[in-house]
Parts: C-alpha cells; structure tokens; sequence
C-alpha cells in the first residue's frame, strides 16, 4: 500500500498569478486565509488591501446608489461582493451585482451552496489599482458569458465607464445632455455621473428618485409584480 505524507496530501496555498482550473481554485480558496481572491480567465488574482478614498469610500456611494434602487424595486436583487462562477476559467468577487428575477429573463441562478451560477444583469467594479484587469480580461469574461451591463468606477482617472452588451460586444453608454447615464436593462436606474465623482449623493440620489418617477421604472414594477 503505498502511503503518502503529510506533505504530499496537503492543499497546495492559493497564490497570485496561479493558473488553476475553477474547481481547483475553490478548493484551494477554501483551504486559504485569504480572505479575497478571483478567478479570472484561469489566473488566480490575490486582492490587496483595500483603501478608503480610493476604493471603500466609492464602493459605498456605488451601494448606497444601488440600495435604494432595489428598495424601490422588488423582485430585484443586490449582492455585495458575491463569488460568481462564470465558467470554468472564471470565477469573479465584483464589488456589486443587481440581479433580474427568472420571470423577468434572469440568466442567474443560486447554486445549492448560495453562489451564484451565470451571469449576473449588472456588474459593479470599483478599479483603483485593479483598472488593467477590470477592463481587460475581467470585461472579456463578462462579455463572453453574456454579463448585460457593465459598471466601473476608474478611481484615478475619475471615470465612470458603463458599457452596454449590444450584438456580443460592449458598447459604452452616452449619457443624456443632462450628464445622466441610463440603464438599458434596469429601467428607471439613472446616474448623474458629475455628481457621482464629486461625491455629491444628495443629488445622485435625486437623480435615482426621477427615474424611479419615470413611467417606465413604473411599468418595470408592475411586470416584476406580475
């Protein structure tokens, strides 16, 4: 009987730039004190620690953006951070996600174990040192697995780029002549961007309550009721 040692029969560490498939990743995440790491086109990406300007601090407003949303929204839902199994190469922790009801042409769906399965309709990504991966092969993974829209807040550029997935490819948004980006999946879900990267959310918010207003957030309601 051949027998091994302790060595050879413990989980290998989770590390950043591993190559791994999704199943040996989560294997491998699961034995780690890290306590955040993705998946993406099969590299396994360690997250650093987390600035408060730069990423804690945007990250709230963003929430707080899409909070009252789902408030005034039922059948919606909002995660904060979840893991999300893409594929079999990819396996993200975007800061946020809004999610459509299988009534409502939902692709997601909660496995056994509470993650998610599929795409999600909206993906949020906060990109300070992260802007390289958010709009390279992180976009290409959403876009390949039919992720509709596409939120990222490049912090140090003070950007705001929300694409929009039309014939397979993300086309970016334009926003209204008032400065104002509409979601094309979420009806009513409008952002005043200026306002946005000025930290401004009394206004943001008042943006959000005229689309919430909006004959079209209204009828949204009532199909989700329905």
């Amino acid at each position: 009987m051949v027998r091994f040692s302790k060595a050879q029969t413990q989980t290998p560490p989770l590390a950043n730039g591993d190559r791994l498939s999704r199943h040996e990743f989560e294997r491998r995440y699961a034995a780690s004190p890290i306590p955040k790491a993705e998946l993406v086109e099969g590299v396994v990406y360690v997250a650093s620690p987390l600035r408060f300007e730069s990423h804690a601090e945007p990250h709230g407003y963003l929430i707080t953006w899409l909070g009252v949303y789902r408030a005034a929204t039922i059948g919606v839902r909002l995660g904060i951070e979840p893991t999300i199994r893409l594929d079999e190469d990819n396996e993200p922790q975007p800061d946020g996600v809004l999610l459509l009801p299988a009534q409502a042409g939902g692709k997601a769906r909660l496995s056994e174990d509470d993650y998610i399965e599929g795409a999600p309709e909206l993906v949020v990504e906060i990109a300070a040192s992260s802007v390289a991966l958010d709009l390279h092969a992180k976009k290409n993974a959403y876009r390949r697995n039919g992720v509709q829209e596409y939120l990222v807040w490049r912090v140090f550029e003070n950007q705001i780029d929300w694409f929009s997935l039309q014939q397979g490819e993300y086309v970016a948004l334009e926003a209204d002549p008032s400065g104002i980006l509409k979601s094309q999946v979420f009806p009513g879900l409008w952002l005043a961007v200026s306002a946005l990267l000025q930290g401004e959310m009394a206004q943001v918010l008042a943006t959000l309550q005229t689309g919430l207003n909006s004959t079209e957030h209204q009828a949204f309601v009532q199909q989700l009721q329905g």
